[in-house]
């Protein structure tokens, strides 16, 4: 978390501040915010893997009083415009196309403006799964089904017991009882209540029409700025079919116990 402050140089208001970022995941958050931020990520990798690597932002909800570019050789772009108020948009661009610069807008009363973001480095193919897929809404194929147990953040059996849909947003929060906890990175899934049930929440796409309905699935995804983003989600007796099928063949790219 970085937390510059304007203030510390109101009397320079053309002043331009450089902010270096080395971690993978992390956010910014300037207060009263004038002139410009240079933000650097340079993250400990080595600078051959650069060229793979997709940065995604998230602007804070009610962040104001700054417009974020994106910069190459003098040149910019605008990324986000001071004012934007998308809720939960996320803003991606390969890692070579540039870097963030963050230039305060004029105001009249500095003092109660905010801005930041939340980033996120990650593997230009685990972001396209997330943003750029041109049908994302389709089925998954069984190989990739099989790829996605072995690669997941998490890995679930388990029910759809309710679904909310926030039109504003054009997500639904698919709500899940869980059978079998195979794997999770973070702990989204978690034991809730006397009964002692695994229950946990999981985002996807408006416009994929997910609705409650009995029986069980296999849930997996990625994490996503703290949440849960749904992947492949086959029935669970598909992918213990499918499952069977690749073992018996010797084609099954990890092991899971899949009963």
């Amino acid at each position: 978390l970085s937390s510059p402050s304007g203030l510390t140089h109101e009397s320079h208001k053309k002043d331009v501040e450089q902010v270096y970022l080395r971690c993978s995941e992390g956010s910014i958050e300037w207060m009263y915010p004038t002139g410009a931020l240079i933000v650097n990520l340079r993250p400990n990798t080595s600078p051959a893997s650069y060229k793979h690597l997709t940065v995604c932002i998230k602007p804070f909800k009610d962040a104001a009083g700054a417009n974020i570019y994106l910069e190459k050789t003098g040149e910019l772009k605008l990324l986000v415009r001071d004012g934007d108020r998308s809720p939960g948009k996320v803003y991606c661009f390969g890692y070579d196309q540039g870097g963030l610069f963050v230039e305060a807008t004029p105001q009249q009363d500095i003092s109660r403006k905010i801005t930041g973001f939340q980033y996120e480095l990650m593997n230009k193919g685990l972001a396209s799964d997330l943003h750029t897929v041109s049908a994302p809404c389709r089925p998954c194929s069984d190989t990739e089904v099989l790829l996605a147990v072995c690669t997941s953040d998490f890995v679930i059996r388990g029910s759809i017991q309710d679904v909310t849909n926030k039109a504003e947003e054009q997500e639904s929060i698919i709500h899940v009882g869980v059978n079998k906890l195979y794997r999770q990175k973070s702990k989204v899934f978690q034991l809730t209540g006397e009964s002692g049930n695994w229950r946990g929440q999981i985002k996807t796409l408006l416009e994929c029409g997910v609705k409650p309905g009995d029986g069980d699935f296999l849930f997996t995804g990625r994490m996503h700025f703290g949440e849960a983003r749904l992947g492949c989600a086959p029935r669970f007796k598909d992918f213990q079919r499918m499952y069977r099928e690749a073992k018996d063949k010797g084609l099954n790219p990890c092991e899971i116990g899949p009963d």
